[in-house]
């Protein structure tokens, strides 16, 4: 009886319910928190990168060729410059591919698609080689910075280490989380003496 009684009591017993509950519930609360805390330093970053590529693309847009260094130096400088240290420049991939119009950035070189007629390029079959390499590329970009009046595809990339110890088990890239930024503009008529192409 007195057994029976004991057990209602600790049954009934509220004294430290609370702490057990938080120590059930904190440690999905706090990986809540951080992986709030990653996605918006993914959305601040990814920001900035835009922002640094609008910046670096009004830049090499013009032609202008700093005294001091190349206009890709300028360009990375820039980018640097407006993510505040938040990536390591060593890590960080910037391209510049150059399309005849806006129409052709991302498309392949046109060919002439021969039997068996599969609506993809096969070797041997006809291409206009847009970019000069005497390849057949599904990307009929150039690299560099173009010339007058080129379209230029400023790209960024970059893998940014998460926080979150929960969530690179979840990702396909695991603590890296990619991040990218691009944005194509038409170069100005800046004549020969304002800078032509270079290697991204």
């Amino acid at each position: 009886m007195f057994g029976l009684r004991r057990m209602r009591q600790i049954l009934c017993c509220q004294k430290g319910i609370s702490a057990t509950e938080f120590a059930l519930a904190s440690p999905f609360v706090l990986l809540l928190i951080t992986g709030v805390l990653d996605f918006m330093m993914v959305m601040f970053v990814t920001s900035l990168m835009e922002g640094g590529l609008r910046g670096a693309s009004r830049l090499g847009r013009t032609g202008f060729q700093p005294a001091a260094v190349s206009r890709e130096q300028a360009i990375t400088d820039m980018v640097a410059e407006a993510t505040i240290g938040l990536l390591d420049m060593n890590e960080v991939q910037i391209s510049y591919t150059i399309y005849p119009s806006f129409e052709d950035v991302g498309q392949p070189e046109p060919f002439d698609d021969q039997d068996p007629f599969n609506g993809t390029y096969d070797p041997g079959e006809p291409f206009t080689d847009v970019n000069g390499n005497g390849l057949w590329d599904a990307d009929m970009g150039q690299a560099g910075l173009g010339g007058p009046g080129d379209v230029v595809l400023y790209q960024i990339n970059y893998a940014w280490s998460l926080l979150t110890p929960l969530l690179p088990q979840l990702l396909p890239g695991g603590a890296n989380f990619p991040l990218s930024a691009a944005i194509a503009v038409r170069n100005e008529p800046f004549g020969a003496s304002g800078g032509g192409g270079g290697g991204g």
